[in-house]
């Protein structure tokens, strides 16, 4: 997939959670937000692929919105949410193969049957036998 770098705006804030005294400081977590309807990278089939897909990502306005704060610089944060957002993209690009049903086989059949029948054998051969001697 070509580099989304170029069509991401990029925000920062600051992290929360620990990082000691430096995390006050600092605005180290980032978030990118990718605009679907105004990429020149993809085209109409593959935007309405990945509006479809990741529906419960999007916003209204029609952007993808990840976020990182796990690492501990800005420059590390930017580049996780890039190598996200490709994952994400990419994933939701994949069309899915429609399985076509179909009937079992005839050997399929009998082999259930032979096993029904091998299965039964088994069982009447636990049973206790009866003593009609005495």
């Amino acid at each position: 997939m070509i580099s989304l770098k170029k069509e991401i705006i990029f925000k920062t804030a600051r992290s929360s959670g620990p990082g000691g005294q430096n995390v006050n400081k600092t605005e180290t977590m980032v978030e990118g937000i990718f605009n679907i309807d105004d990429s020149a990278l993809l085209t109409e089939v593959q935007k309405e692929l990945i509006k479809k897909n990741l529906i419960k990502k999007i916003n209204k306005d029609g952007n993808l919105t990840v976020r990182s704060q796990s690492e501990r610089t800005q420059l590390a944060n930017k580049e996780k949410v890039i190598e996200k957002m490709q994952k994400l993209l990419s994933h939701a690009l994949i069309v899915k193969k429609i399985r076509k049903t179909t009937l079992p086989t005839k050997g399929s059949k009998e082999k259930r049957i032979n096993q029904k029948k091998e299965k039964g054998i088994l069982k009447v051969t636990r049973r206790k036998i009866k003593n009609d001697e005495a």
